[in-house]
């Protein structure tokens, strides 16, 4: 499959969101901006726009995509949202939250969305844009990272156009991304169960259930975005917990250990998760010499932050 010859880069409008909508109807594929990172949008119901996300993104067809909707009452029309998934849709929608819920019989999304299982993964996000581009669009679109599969997320829509020019239609340029890392992944099992760490704290989702989350076992299959060992990753090499550069590396900092650049010089991990996806992309800019990252607590956010840090640094595939 290819892709337009050019991209365009749409203003964040009236004209440019109806524009990104009709593309996106059309069955073209179309990055617009969230509170988390950029998505690569494209129709959740088009099995050619569907497959050509995978195909831009280089991305493996076995890895389920999230299908984006604009409120509750459309996640009710393709998935089943019961029990402690309504608890915490009520609790956190719209929100850097996606819940992996029963797929209704009837929802008419292409079986590539949910790689064949029978389950979706679902959000409503909380971004003035793409929610006005989900209303326009009338359907569920899907939306995992604007970046080539494995690759460091986009939070602008620079990174967007760097990685994936030419490959897709439209670029919605909503300027910088508020959260900066993906969202929260919760399935169910029958009890929550954490998927994947994200940009909504483990400890505030627990403090709404009243009870710890599970976890997903080391090695289980991949049932939802964002479990590939080796992910998000620069070009350079990543070596973690750093207190010092090795002569040769980059450092990329945190509180009291600074670096050629820092997360937040202040130790604050709202801060750092906005800044570390645009700070990776700086760095392997830059050039191809090692980057050491300093330790990040595992705690709120610092979770998804570590998450993301250590997949960036695993081994190859």
């Amino acid at each position: 499959m290819t892709g337009p010859a050019e991209t365009e880069l749409l203003a964040a409008d009236a004209a440019g969101i109806a524009r990104a909508a009709e593309l996106l109807r059309s069955g073209a594929l179309v990055s617009f901006p969230t509170e988390t990172v950029y998505g690569l949008g494209g129709d959740a119901a088009d099995d050619r726009a569907v497959a050509r996300i995978f195909d831009a993104k280089g991305r493996p067809r076995f890895n389920p995509l999230i299908a984006h909707v604009p409120d509750v009452a459309a996640v009710d029309r393709i998935a089943e949202l019961t029990g402690r998934a309504r608890d915490l849709a009520g609790a956190f929608w719209p929100g850097p939250l996606t819940l992996v819920l029963p797929l209704r019989a009837d929802a008419g999304l292409s079986p590539l969305v949910s790689a064949g299982l029978t389950t979706v993964a679902v959000r409503v996000p909380d971004h003035p844009l793409a929610r006005r581009v989900l209303e326009a669009v009338g359907r569920p679109v899907v939306a995992p990272s604007a970046n080539p599969s494995g690759r460091i997320s986009p939070t602008e829509a620079a990174h967007v156009v760097s990685g994936l020019g030419g490959r897709i239609e439209a670029v919605l340029d909503g300027g910088p991304c508020a959260v900066g890392v993906e969202s929260t992944i919760v399935g169910f099992n029958p009890e929550p169960v954490l998927l994947r760490p994200g940009g909504l704290p483990t400890e505030a989702i627990e403090s709404a259930l009243g009870a710890p989350l599970s976890r997903r076992a080391e090695g289980a299959e991949i049932n939802a975005p964002g479990q590939l060992s080796s992910h998000y990753a620069p070009d350079a090499r990543v070596r973690l917990d750093a207190e010092t550069a090795r002569p040769g590396e980059r450092l990329l900092g945190f509180g009291a250990v600074a670096g050629d650049v820092t997360l937040s010089e202040s130790g604050d991990l709202v801060e750092a998760a906005a800044n570390l996806f645009r700070m990776l992309h700086a760095l392997d800019a830059a050039g191809d010499a090692p980057i050491a990252v300093a330790p990040i607590p595992e705690t709120g956010l610092g979770r998804a932050i570590n998450d993301r840090l250590r997949r960036a640094a695993a081994p190859r595939t």
